[in-house]
């Protein structure tokens, strides 16, 4: 089945395929589909008002993340997030990283995101997208380069994500 041909079925999201089929179908979507248009489709499953919140989601691939993936999102999540962060976290690594001024945002390495729970990052992913809403196509694209973590938000917010993804390839957007 082609690329077209998957993405057709998801132009109806009330009629998108069972669960395992859904995931799947991501597979070869996320292995054929310009990387952009997947990020896209992937914010469009985060801005869904029937999936949980973006903090919520971005918390849960981030739980699943290795210790170079949890760097990357929080990198991003700290160069949109602006200023007040440091006063929304507190002290600890996050308050002295978000704080660090209104120079060059902070650059997480592995080691310290391991230090970091899903609970922070919901915060912080929260706090981001009050202070600039282009941060959800930016973590779609971080997240599109991963698509085993994005298959970890289950088959409801992937077939969003696919509807996004076809609607763009079909010039609907």
């Amino acid at each position: 089945m082609g690329l077209m041909d998957i993405l057709e079925k998801y132009e109806n999201r009330a009629t998108a395929p069972d669960p395992a089929t859904v995931q799947s179908h991501y597979d070869q979507v996320a292995a054929q589909a310009p990387p952009e248009v997947l990020g896209q489709g992937l914010g469009d499953a985060f801005r869904a008002d029937s999936t949980p919140s973006f903090g919520d989601m971005v918390g849960q691939m981030f739980g699943k993340s290795d210790p170079q993936q949890r760097a990357g999102v929080l990198n991003n999540l700290l160069r949109s997030a602006g200023p007040g962060l440091a006063s929304v976290l507190g002290g600890g690594l996050l308050g002295r990283l978000a704080g660090q001024g209104s120079g060059a945002a902070p650059q997480v390495t592995p080691q310290e995101a391991s230090q970091v729970t899903p609970d922070q990052v919901k915060v912080i992913a929260n706090h981001a997208e009050q202070h600039d809403p282009s941060i959800l196509d930016k973590v779609g694209g971080f997240y599109a380069q991963h698509p085993q973590l994005v298959k970890t938000l289950g088959s409801a917010a992937v077939a969003i994500a696919l509807a996004g993804v076809s609607n763009r390839m079909r010039g609907r957007v």
